[in-house]
C-alpha cells in the first residue's frame, strides 16, 4: 500500500523545520507543538534577557498566505496586540492594504522567512504608524526610557518563569 503523496507546503514546512534544527539561528529555536501537525509550531526567541514563547499556525494555504503569530508570553510592544498576535506588514495577506497604511511590497510574499519576521520584531525602530498596542506606541514616542523599562521588566519575568 503506497502513501499518499503530501501537498507541497507540508513538504516545505517539514524543510523549513529541518533547517531550522540543523543549522539554528542565535536565539531562535522553533517545533512542533503536537507530532502529528506541522502546521501549528511552538517558537523560542531568546534576547533583550528573556525568553519569549509563541505559537506559529500556518494555514493550508501557506506559503501563499502567512501564518499567525501569537507570543504566548506576556509582551509590551506597537506591533503586539495585547492578546499576544503579532501584527506586522509581512505577516498581512498579499496585495494592497484597503486602509493604505502598507504598499503591496512590504506585504507577505511566499519568499519570506519566519527570520524575517524575528527580525522585525527586534528591530530598534517599530512601526508607530498604525499600531496593534496604541498604548505602547504612545510611550514610544513620549516616553521612550519608561517603555524600554517596562520591556525590560517583562523580559526579567519571561526568564524567570522560563526556569520556574
Amino acid at each position: 500500500m503506497s502513501k499518499s503523496p503530501q501537498p507541497s507546503n507540508t513538504l516545505l514546512l517539514r524543510r523549513q523545520l529541518a533547517e531550522l534544527t540543523k543549522h539554528p539561528v542565535e536565539g531562535f529555536s522553533a517545533g512542533l507543538v503536537n507530532d502529528d501537525n506541522l502546521y501549528e509550531w511552538e517558537i523560542l526567541i531568546i534576547g533583550e534577557g528573556g525568553f519569549f514563547k509563541a505559537r506559529l499556525s500556518f494555514p493550508p494555504e501557506f506559503p501563499l498566505l502567512p501564518p499567525k503569530m501569537r507570543f504566548t508570553t506576556q509582551m509590551y510592544h506597537p506591533n503586539i496586540y495585547p492578546d499576544g498576535t503579532v501584527c506586522v506588514s509581512i505577516l498581512h495577506a498579499p496585495g494592497d492594504d484597503q486602509y493604505g497604511y502598507e504598499d503591496a511590497g512590504e506585504r507577505w510574499m511566499p519568499v519570506h522567512t519566519l527570520i524575517s519576521v524575528i527580525s522585525l520584531l527586534s528591530s530598534d525602530t517599530p512601526n508607530l504608524d498604525s499600531p496593534a498596542n496604541v498604548d505602547a506606541a504612545k510611550e514610544v514616542r513620549t516616553d521612550l526610557e519608561g517603555y524600554r523599562k517596562k520591556v525590560r521588566r517583562l523580559a526579567r519575568r519571561s526568564a524567570e518563569e522560563a526556569f520556574d
